[in-house]
C-alpha cells in the first residue's frame, strides 16, 4: 500500500500548491473587472475586458477545482451522510468517485479533440470583436481536467484504504 500512500501525498502536495496559487487569480480577476467598469464610465469601453474576465474565471475554478476536491469543501448531500461511520463514507465516496473518474476521462477526451481542433485549422479564435485565439484556455482546462482527475484517484485511493482500516491522513 505504499504506492497508494505516495501517490496521494504527491497529487495532494501538487495540487494543494496550484489551488493556492490559483486562489489568488481572484484579485487579477477583479482587476480586469475594475479596469472595465473604469474604462466603460471615463473612456472607450474595452472590447477584451468581458472575455478576458470568462477566460479567467474559467482558468480559476477549473484549477482550484481539484483543491477544493482535496479539501473536502465541494457540496455533498450530508442528510444521511453526516451520520454515517468513516468506513461506510468511504464505501460509498469509492462508487460514486469511479462516476466523477469516469465523467472526467469523457470531459477530457472531448477537451483534447477540442484543443486538437484549435490547432488544426490554424488557431481558432472567438467569434467576437476582439477575437482572441481558443487553443490557451482549452490547454488550461485540459490541464485542470487532468490535476482534477489525479485528484479523484487520490480519493478513491484513500477511500479504498479507510475500507481496509488504514489511516489516512486529511488535509486541513
Amino acid at each position: 500500500m505504499t504506492f497508494f500512500k505516495r501517490y496521494i501525498a504527491l497529487v495532494d502536495a501538487m495540487n494543494r500548491a496550484i489551488g493556492r496559487v490559483t486562489m489568488y487569480g481572484i484579485f487579477a480577476l477583479m482587476g480586469v473587472l475594475l479596469w472595465s467598469s473604469i474604462s466603460k464610465t471615463f473612456f472607450n469601453p474595452s472590447l477584451w475586458t468581458l472575455e478576458m474576465a470568462q477566460f479567467m474565471m474559467v482558468g480559476y475554478y477549473i484549477l482550484g477545482g481539484p483543491y477544493s476536491i482535496q479539501m473536502g469543501s465541494n457540496v455533498r448531500m450530508d442528510l444521511l451522510y453526516g451520520e454515517w461511520s468513516t468506513r461506510r463514507k468511504a464505501a460509498v465516496d469509492s462508487v460514486t468517485v469511479c462516476f466523477l473518474i469516469f465523467y472526467l476521462v469523457v470531459l477530457l477526451w472531448g477537451g483534447i479533440d477540442s484543443t486538437a481542433y484549435s490547432f488544426k485549422y490554424g488557431g481558432e479564435r472567438s467569434p467576437t470583436a476582439w477575437r482572441p485565439y481558443l487553443w490557451p484556455i482549452k490547454i488550461v482546462m485540459c490541464v485542470g481536467i487532468v490535476l482534477m482527475l489525479l485528484q479523484a484517484v487520490s480519493e478513491l485511493f484513500k477511500d479504498i484504504l479507510r475500507l481496509r482500516g488504514e489511516e489516512v491522513a486529511d488535509v486541513v
